[in-house]
């Protein structure tokens, strides 16, 4: 494994749906979740952090912690078992060593074998405790660019379930399923090198990992197709990177040099920060990545801060 990362960084993700489902909701009958009051879509961080985790997986050789069907407090004794064997009640599994040394060597141990660990961190003290850790990589929310428009289309089974509703039905059920017709999201993301050095008890996350990281994001709708998710793609990554471990300038005033324009009628037109027109309404609706235009300010970057494009 190379060293750990020793520069900050700040990433923006475009990634777009069409006639999909990028992110039920399971408390609105897992419709795509949406801002109410601006009608933008939503994809939660944990749901990015799903296909990531797969695409690493699928990827590598890595492990990972929180993968489907795993039974965490396993994988706790796993630690547990190779940093202090001669443990084997069930109570001293509940608390961490006494000893500061072991108690951070268990941590480290899972850092040091489970890739999503090490990147996103993890809470460890399920039963049997093996101590939590703050993962150096985090995402927000993704946002759609603009208001999406949520479609509910009825389907048709023609298999039956049971004896009985193939005598009543026919065979044949219905069902509904939800889709946007076309969105394009916007996600950003940290990567702090303090928290993968080893100097500051870190994770240990690497250079390594980062560009496993960075491939997840470019491949991993690749590997994620469904029936609600057929047609999704990242379409363009902004890497931000620092010269230092501290950063050389607020994450902020770097996400605002990237702006998404409409191309409208052989023009780009600017797109509210509420996700909104000016200059022009939403005639004709996008449905692909080409009916917009992603610019980038370059003039007057701060001193020690590289952009990236991927």
């Amino acid at each position: 494994m190379s060293n750990p990362v020793t520069n900050r960084y700040e990433f923006i993700l475009y990634f777009d749906v069409a006639n999909g489902n990028p992110n039920g909701d399971p408390d609105a009958g897992n419709m795509p979740r949406l801002d109410p009051e601006t009608n933008l879509g939503l994809v939660s961080d944990v749901a990015l952090k799903r296909k990531v985790r797969n695409y690493v997986a699928l990827a590598s050789d890595n492990r990972i912690y929180m993968s489907e069907g795993s039974t965490l407090n396993l994988l706790h004794k796993e630690a547990w078992a190779a940093v202090m064997p001669d443990v084997t009640k069930a109570d001293e599994f509940k608390k961490l060593p006494k000893e500061e040394a072991k108690a951070r060597e268990l941590t480290a141990w899972m850092c040091a074998n489970f890739w999503d660990v090490r990147t996103f961190g993890a809470v460890m003290s399920t039963g049997v405790n093996a101590g939590q850790v703050r993962g150096p990589v985090q995402f927000a929310f993704a946002r759609s660019v603009e208001p999406i428009l949520p479609l509910e289309i009825s389907i048709t089974r023609m298999a039956a379930t049971t004896e009985k509703d193939a005598e009543e039905k026919g065979g044949r059920t219905m069902g509904r399923k939800h889709i946007v017709p076309y969105g394009l999201y916007r996600v950003h993301g940290y990567v702090s090198a303090p928290l993968a050095s080893h100097e500051t008890k870190g994770t240990g996350f690497s250079e390594d990992d980062l560009e496993l990281l960075w491939q997840a994001l470019g491949n991993m709708f690749d590997h994620d197709r469904s029936a609600a998710r057929g047609e999704m793609a990242s379409r363009k990554l902004i890497l931000f990177r620092h010269d230092s471990k501290l950063g050389n300038a607020q994450a902020q005033s770097l996400f605002d040099r990237v702006k998404t324009q409409r191309v409208y009628q052989g023009a780009a037109h600017d797109i509210g920060s509420e996700g909104y027109f000016k200059n022009t309404d939403n005639w004709p609706p996008a449905r692909k990545w080409e009916d917009y235009r992603v610019t980038i300010d370059r003039e007057g970057l701060p001193a020690g801060v590289e952009i990236i494009e991927r």
